[in-house]
């Protein structure tokens, strides 16, 4: 028997020390910090930014030239081919120009090193795009910072959901152990005869509601925690744990009336319509001529990689495509529409950014009232439960009586912390709103 109640104590030790491995306590900081470090979505962010970067650093070939070298190997009978190929490569004799030979030429080698290089001069079309490329890179290098913001408002209110779990759980906690401390007086007052069997069974559903509250907000804990672990790309089987509880925020707002347009997402609205405005400019210019310069080196010989003979190449070409049937003008039509939809839609967002403000700054005042209320709710309803409590006591309350009042108090406190939760998560959304 000792040595089962040794294994027993031993077997309790362990599974005690591995919960103890699975939970983690955790700042608010801590949290912020790992999540902008490591969270998928701003990761994301960052490659859509470097996206953007390399398509501006494509358009640096409107300044650049393209420099190109080639090496081709022919055999050929052709007589034009062979000619030219001997030409090339300065064999050509007066025996070359026989007739016959020139007519059926035997078969000739010919292998070329060609360098060339291709300079543009003026496309003016080209500049504007450069323009919408770079406006692009801004605006998604806004993007970014804007989904930083979120990611911190994100973090804040999934810290503030799982401290709200945690409340739930400790006030559960108190009405479970309420609960079982009236079923033991409810079960001593039965076999007094004060009560009957059916009140005592009243106190024990009682009990099972309870628990099983008690479990639900446990399930929920793990689920806020779940979620944290996930914005900060953490793949540990970890319970977090807050360092602070769920408090009133303290944090001041800065008053705002107006929107601000220098917001991060709004900014990058601007300037996506400014890109769609220098495409449009940039469709309109494609129907002037082009300039561009052009040059190559040759070498000629009939043995691979062989330089027998060379020559030279430059110049430069003045283009004007004056009608590609109706598709230049179809696309600057559409780069208009685009630019003009562009427009709307930034001006749509404004106000629909200010509509939510407005909306959010009346949710904070209505919230705050609500703490208020429900605080003097909360303390109403625990002098109430006290008072029936002591009467239930003295065999002068009915037991249904009392477990109204429990429940009613146990609710009041549940409904203290969500109004607290909603007023600090307001809070955070109306910043989140308001950060330039």
């Amino acid at each position: 028997m000792r040595n089962y109640l040794t294994l027993l104590v031993i077997i309790v030790s362990v599974f005690t020390n591995i919960i103890a491995q699975e939970l983690k306590t955790i700042t608010k900081d801590e949290v912020l910090n790992y999540a902008l470090e490591n969270n998928n979505s701003l990761k994301i962010s960052v490659e859509a930014f470097n996206e953007a970067k390399a398509d501006y650093r494509q358009t640096n070939a409107i300044f650049l030239p393209n420099i190109s070298v080639s090496h081709t190997g022919i055999a050929t009978t052709n007589p034009l081919m062979a000619f030219g190929s001997r030409l090339n490569q300065e064999i050509l004799t007066q025996a070359d120009f026989n007739p016959n030979f020139l007519n059926d030429p035997s078969q000739i080698e010919n292998f070329a090193t060609v360098f060339e290089i291709q300079q543009p001069l003026i496309n003016t079309d080209a500049f504007y795009q450069r323009k919408a490329a770079k406006y692009s890179m801004n605006a998604m290098a806004l993007k970014n910072q804007r989904t930083q913001q979120y990611i911190v408002f994100e973090v804040k209110n999934a810290y503030m959901q799982l401290q709200l779990a945690y409340k739930a759980v400790s006030v559960i906690d108190k009405a479970l152990a309420a609960a079982e401390a009236n079923l033991k007086l409810a079960q001593d007052n039965f076999k007094q005869g004060y009560l009957q069997r059916a009140d005592v069974l009243l106190v024990e559903v009682r009990v099972t509601e309870v628990k099983n509250q008690l479990q639900r907000a446990k399930s929920n804990v793990k689920n806020a925690s779940n979620y944290l672990t996930f914005l900060m790309n953490d793949p540990s089987d970890v319970v977090l744990v807050p360092t602070d509880s769920l408090q009133i925020s303290q944090n001041q707002l800065q008053e705002m009336e107006v929107i601000s347009e220098e917001r991060a997402d709004i900014k990058a609205m601007a300037l996506a319509t400014d890109a769609r405005q220098a495409m449009y400019k940039s469709d309109k210019l494609t129907f002037l001529p082009t300039l561009n310069a052009f040059a190559n080196y040759q070498l000629y010989d009939d043995d691979i990689f062989q330089f027998g003979a060379n020559g030279y190449l430059f110049g430069a070409e003045l283009k004007w495509n004056i009608l590609e049937g109706t598709k230049r003008f179809g696309k600057t039509q559409k780069s208009r529409a685009s630019y003009e939809k562009s427009k709307l839609e930034y001006n749509q967002y404004v106000s629909q950014s200010q509509l939510e403000m407005n909306k959010t700054q009346r949710a904070l005042n209505d919230a705050k009232n609500k703490v208020a209320l429900t605080a003097l709710a909360m303390e109403q309803s625990q002098e109430a439960l006290r008072i029936r409590t002591n009467r239930f006591m003295e065999g002068l309350e009915k037991t249904t009586d009392l477990l109204m009042a429990e429940t009613q108090f146990a609710q009041k406190e549940l409904e203290y912390y969500q109004t607290i939760f909603e007023y600090n998560r307001t809070k955070a959304y109306l910043e989140f709103l308001t950060t330039k």
